[in-house]
């Protein structure tokens, strides 16, 4: 290792690509427009690694305020690896989220080392992947009472503060706000009861967030969010959603839809599990930053 040449910096924001681009060659089917929004939950989280000026690591540590953190995008270029590059720039990212209870989601193969880092199982995510043709789900596509309609901003903020251990606010508004994004929530007179957001990425489109109150509004907000989409590509959506295990619902709904595991990762924190909703939580809006 050329530990004199090696030097871990913050990101300047146009370098946040280099991370995407990345965890798409890793498989991980990033969004189209993600690194703005994800620049603007922490300008300061993202940390890249050079060797001789050349990037050969990328980890994203975000700092939720001052008590809770989120690691993600921990990648180093595959020749680089197993030559201390990426302890270095974990460690770095570590170091930044000092005092915060840190949470991830570990791809299989990193969870033995994340538990050496401190990090206890919460849950496992598994992502979802299927094919949707909304015409053919049409009888099934109702809420159990309320509508399904564009996003009520003087309420949003509120119902999604519910399903995070921190305030970021700034990173749910450009999330819905994003190009190739459609976000709708489902209301019941001034009560919002569920809200799911859908985005292109390099291979169909991610659901996530998606929270809802029971089974059938969460599978009614999967087909108007892709019904949304159909109108603009003209044909059957292909649809990826990142559910909780521990919601038993959430993988009946995608598997009453067609659809079936792809991947999964390992929830896991340093500190104390957050208590959130996890019955109404049917997809999570991203491995990456929580």
């Amino acid at each position: 290792m050329d530990k004199d040449n090696f030097v871990i910096r913050t990101m300047h924001k146009s370098e946040v690509d280099i991370a995407i681009n990345w965890a798409a060659q890793e498989g991980w089917n990033p969004g189209d427009c993600d690194a703005s929004s994800y620049y603007s939950a922490d300008p300061n989280g993202f940390l890249i690694g050079l060797l001789n000026n050349q990037p050969i690591a990328v980890i994203s540590a975000i700092k939720y305020g001052t008590t809770f953190g989120f690691i993600g995008f921990y990648i180093v270029k595959p020749e680089f690896r197993g030559l201390g590059y990426g302890y270095q720039i974990w460690q770095a990212a570590m170091t930044y989220l000092s005092g915060c209870n840190v949470g991830l989601d570990g791809v299989v193969t990193q969870q033995d080392n994340y538990r050496k880092s401190g990090f206890e199982l919460a849950y496992r995510n598994i992502r979802y992947e299927g094919v949707l043709e909304i015409s053919h789900y049409m009888c099934q596509s109702q809420p159990d009472s309320g509508t399904i309609c564009e996003v009520d901003e003087d309420l949003i903020e509120d119902y999604e503060s519910q399903f995070f251990p921190a305030q970021r606010t700034r990173f749910n508004h450009q999330w819905r706000a994003q190009a190739n994004a459609c976000a709708l929530n489902l209301k019941k007179g001034d009560k919002i009861c569920g809200y799911g957001v859908i985005r292109a990425c390099q291979t169909g489109y991610k659901i996530g967030p998606l929270y809802a109150d029971c089974a059938q509004n969460a599978k009614a907000l999967v087909l108007a969010l892709v019904s949304e989409v159909e109108k603009s590509i003209a044909g059957p959506v292909t649809v990826f959603i990142d559910m909780p295990e521990q919601n038993s619902a959430a993988m009946a709904v995608a598997e009453s839809l067609g659809m079936s595991v792809a991947f999964e990762t390992a929830r896991m924190y340093t500190g104390k599990f957050p208590d959130l909703p996890i019955g109404q939580t049917f997809g999570v809006a991203s491995f990456e930053i929580g």
